[in-house]
């Protein structure tokens, strides 16, 4: 009975019904639909999970270098169940990075980057580049050996440009070294601008997903390319699934998989994202033999270490991402199905192995 009259006042106010049969029931999606399709929702869980997680940790984590290190051990060693929000915490950026990673590529494989979704293709590359800020911002505020040295390496970098290099790093350090003002401005931008930068991205990504809908065929043409550019026509798909039950179960099947590994490694490879120089407090007068950054900047990394110019080799890493953004303004191709273009197939396949490489060779 309080069931019904919950829905009853419910449907009075915001039409519940009709909102669930236009965005649930009624909402259509294709037939070739298929589980890469839920890449983006496993993305948003994940995201939600660091956002709870984050703020169980932000109650007990002290953002001062003489405290973070001791209050960080005792969330994992003292608080009740704090080292398991902790582990869901580090593991799930980690699994996060990947799933955000993973959904791009997809994404670019099936060419749905191409018109009318450029706008949808960039609000995502940019969603990604806070991903791995966030990993960046975050990975210090441990105040480890290792988080302090690799954040003295990567707000280094800056240094290689002139006039403004040297005031960008000690704008980032808050001075000429890594400090305990550094660990606050981190923790600022952490917890304070990425969040919300990264809402509102999400809903504008979300609202244009829905405005123009769902690509109908992963690997092939469609009528969109067909198109003059100033003629709008919504996807709607007649002859696909409902989004509910359809692409929604497939959404909950990729989330629980997310789960599973995230819980799987925290059981059974705890120690996993977490090496020896991580359990050793920050010490700013010894510097550890192997420094290297987390495993989603080693290619970057590496590439730096083989190119003997450090201007050269930033300005060059910084132009394959503006490069990978507004990729749909590059690619004038109207074919769509990457396996039909030999020359964009070798391309991104000679990408992702000296992706791995330098990954594989910035580890040892």
């Amino acid at each position: 009975m309080a069931k019904n009259k919950i829905r009853d006042w419910l449907e009075v106010r915001i039409g519940l019904d009709e909102l669930l049969k236009s965005q649930l029931t009624e909402y259509r999606v294709p037939k070739q639909i298929n589980v890469f399709n839920a890449l983006g929702s496993v993305a948003l869980a994940g995201y939600l999970i660091q956002v709870i997680s984050g703020i169980f940790l932000m109650i007990y984590y002290i953002p001062h270098s003489e405290h973070a290190f001791r209050s960080v051990q005792e969330i994992m060693t003292r608080v009740p169940y704090g080292w398991l929000f902790r582990q869901i915490h580090v593991v799930g950026s980690n699994l996060m990075i990947t799933a955000v990673t993973l959904h791009m590529v997809t994404i670019f494989l099936m060419g749905n980057y191409k018109r009318p979704r450029e706008l949808t293709w960039i609000g995502g590359g940019i969603m990604m580049v806070i991903t791995f800020l966030f990993g960046l911002s975050g990975y210090l505020l441990p105040w480890t050996q290792l988080s302090y040295w690799a954040t003295t390496v990567v707000t280094s970098l800056p240094t290689a440009f002139p006039f403004f290099g040297d005031f960008a790093t000690r704008l980032l350090r808050g001075g000429d070294y890594v400090s305990g003002i550094t660990l606050t401005r981190f923790f600022a931008v952490h917890v304070s601008v990425l969040p919300p930068l990264f809402m509102i991205l999400m809903g504008v990504h979300i609202a244009l997903i829905r405005r123009i809908g769902l690509s109908s065929t992963p690997f092939g043409k469609t009528d969109e390319e067909k198109r003059p550019l100033t003629e709008f026509r919504k996807k709607t798909h007649p002859e696909g699934h409902a989004y509910y039950p359809y692409l929604f179960q497939k959404q909950v099947l990729m989330v629980i998989c997310y789960f599973l590994i995230m819980f799987s490694i925290i059981t059974f490879a705890p120690t996993f994202f977490f090496p020896e120089e991580a359990s050793v407090p920050a010490d700013a007068f010894k510097t550890p033999e192997n420094i290297r950054p987390e495993w989603y900047f080693l290619a970057p990394y590496q590439m730096l270490k083989l190119i003997p110019n450090k201007f050269l080799g930033i300005s060059l890493q910084i132009i394959l991402l503006f490069v990978f953004i507004f990729w749909p303004f590059l690619d004038v191709q109207k074919e769509k199905n990457i396996f039909k273009r030999p020359v964009l197939r070798g391309v991104f396949i000679f990408l992702m192995i000296s992706w791995v490489i330098l990954m594989w060779w910035g580890r040892r």
